[in-house]
């Protein structure tokens, strides 16, 4: 199913359910001390490698659920916490209306792995990784801000990305720009990808292929959450490559 529409929801199981109920606890203990700011007028904390699972992915005694996913165990860095709040997503001060619109109105769709580096900032691949996993630790509304997925647009990506790398040698691929193949292969996802809002509850997992375009939906009027927030931790082993980023596996 991942292979032909690019995300799956996993479970429920009562593995994964256990990793999340053990992972909670540490995310509110983060989002307690932590001194990152929120981004989006207070609304959402990004969290990148914040929760202190071990390299196995195991939480204090509560181990990783492989068993319970079709992954291959293999070391991970500390999870992601992804914090959303009511109101999301509020502009920051001195963002541009371009900007905040286009996380209102799309999403803030984006491919993960593209870093933007320089003034103006260009596109460059960076952090290929080999999967992303969503795992959610708190239980709320399906309407609160769930996860947005534009559906098969990995196919469009792989291909629109493939051609503006095959001029240059495979090692030279993590230093080429690939802005404009970007942004024009994730215009045209938009207009032919259905998309689907993919909420989950604690017990589940929503596995993405790497070259699914994905972003967050705004917070609904009667969304509910538990006063921490919706939380989800989120995973992405890395490659040795953009090479084999950007393989057909």
């Amino acid at each position: 199913m991942v292979a032909l529409a690019g995300w799956a929801v996993l479970g429920p199981d009562p593995r994964i359910a256990d990793w999340a109920a053990a992972a909670l606890p540490l995310a509110k203990r983060v989002l307690a001390q932590s001194a990152e700011p929120w981004r989006c007028g207070g609304t959402w904390f990004v969290g990148v490698d914040a929760l202190p699972n071990g390299p196995d992915g195991a939480v204090g005694r509560v181990p990783f659920p492989w068993a319970a996913l079709p992954l291959q165990p293999e070391p991970l860095h500390p999870a992601q916490i992804s914090v959303i709040r009511p109101g999301y997503p509020r502009a920051d001060a001195g963002e541009s209306e371009t900007a905040a619109r286009f996380r209102r109105n799309r999403d803030a769709a984006h491919l993960d792995g593209l870093l933007p580096l320089g003034h103006p900032p260009r596109r460059f691949i960076r952090e290929p990784h080999a999967w992303i996993l969503g795992l959610p630790l708190n239980d709320t509304t399906p309407d609160a801000s769930p996860l947005v997925i534009w559906e098969g647009s990995h196919h469009i990506m792989r291909t629109a990305l493939i051609n503006a790398l095959a001029p240059h040698p495979p090692a030279d691929w993590a230093n080429i720009d690939v802005t404009d193949a970007y942004t024009a292969a994730r215009a045209h996802v938009f207009d032919v990808c259905p998309r689907r809002e993919i909420p989950a509850r604690p017990g589940e997992a929503t596995l993405l292929h790497r070259l699914t375009i994905h972003g967050v939906a705004p917070w609904s009027h009667s969304a509910s959450a538990p006063p921490e927030g919706r939380i989800i931790a989120y995973l992405r082993p890395q490659l040795s490559s953009v090479q084999d980023w950007i393989s057909p596996a």
